[in-house]
């Protein structure tokens, strides 16, 4: 990636962070970057490429300092889990568009590319690593999106938080569960079991295709 494109897609996210992905356009970061509109379609073409470029900006992020370090494959499927998380936290704009846009710059492609060889390396059939990759990915982003949107705390719509007001028939769910869901909500324990589940899944798909 040229230096200058770089420093195009480092503003593009900057303005995203300041007042989200809506106000990223042309002309905003041209202002940005103090140079014409027409002067940024000799590093990025449209607006479309500058969001590609921008999930692949971010994407850099999730891969690994040194790639010749020895991990095993549930390490690095966590490790891009923790990373994809801790962008999202950063960039809270950042699950919407990961979640809209393929991976398509080639740091992207790496990133998916961790995903793939995990899942080869842990036994799962080829045919089937690809719908497991949608699977992980989706998760993840999914997660990551709705911590980052407040999905995930109860708020005044929340049945959770209102369970005394209908009648006890109409949520038999939640009465049954009511302890559990009064429990403090710790989303990184969370996370991390939900990736112990992925885990397992994966170790099971292998399992059944031997």
């Amino acid at each position: 990636m040229s230096g200058r494109r770089e420093e195009i897609l480092d503003a593009a996210v900057a303005i995203a962070d300041e007042r989200g992905v809506d106000a990223v356009s042309m002309r905003a970061l041209a202002d940005r970057v103090g140079v014409t509109p027409m002067a940024l379609y000799r590093h990025v073409k449209d607006k479309a490429a500058l969001l590609d470029g921008m999930v692949g900006r971010l994407l850099t992020a999730l891969l690994p300092a040194d790639p010749a370090e020895e991990h095993t494959w549930d390490e690095r499927l966590r490790a891009l889990a923790h990373a994809a998380r801790k962008v999202t936290q950063q960039h809270p704009w950042a699950a919407h568009l990961l979640f809209s846009r393929p991976a398509v710059t080639p740091d992207g492609l790496r990133a998916v590319d961790i995903i793939y060889t995990a899942l080869i390396e842990a036994g799962v059939p080829e045919p089937q690593v690809p719908r497991l990759e949608r699977l992980i990915s989706t998760f993840v982003i999914g997660f990551a999106a709705s911590e980052a949107s407040g999905r995930f705390t109860p708020g005044a719509e929340d049945p959770r938080g209102r369970r005394g007001r209908p009648d006890d028939g109409e949520l038999p769910g939640h009465r049954a569960l009511g302890p559990w869901l009064d429990l403090p909500l710790d989303l990184t324990a969370e996370f991390e079991a939900d990736l112990a589940d992925i885990t397992r899944l994966v170790e099971a798909v292998a399992r059944y295709e031997e």
